[in-house]
């Protein structure tokens, strides 16, 4: 929980659109609560020599940057104290850990589906079963 003493919305954004709406409601909720949000974008890539000096892994953060600046953008945040932060992990394990500190973590509902899901599990499986607050998976409207 959060120990601020606000109440702390922690939601994973990866630039779809069902983060972007999980995005949104937690905007929307941390609004009623007087509360805060912190944004996770994270994403792993595996190591590579650090003589490559276009390497993929400076892409994959200029990208989540660039997803996680679009998403704050989007939203209407007026009264709301939110903030990014961009971690170098499975998205998952970095989720969890920012569980820690809040009182509600919020994921869109997207998954790897298919036989990667099944092999992986998706990020909103794992958060549900092992995060330290409570979690709220969030559907995208046109998936109703």
């Amino acid at each position: 929980m959060s120990s601020t003493g606000a109440f702390l919305i922690v939601v994973g954004f990866d630039g779809s659109e069902p983060s972007l709406a999980a995005l949104r409601w937690a905007v929307d909720e941390a609004r009623l609560r007087r509360g805060k949000v912190r944004v996770i974008t994270a994403w792993h890539y595996p190591p590579v020599p650090s003589s490559i000096e276009d390497s993929p892994i400076n892409d994959s953060f200029h990208t989540a940057e660039r997803f996680q600046a679009e998403a704050l953008k989007a939203v209407a945040s007026d009264g709301v104290d939110i903030s990014g932060t961009l971690v170098r992990d499975y998205p998952a394990t970095a989720l969890l850990e920012a569980s820690k500190e809040a009182d509600i973590l919020i994921v869109g509902s997207r998954g790897h589906g298919g036989f990667a899901g099944l092999l992986l599990g998706s990020v909103s499986t794992q958060v549900a079963h092992h995060a330290s607050c409570p979690v709220l998976i969030v559907r995208h409207p046109s998936a109703f």
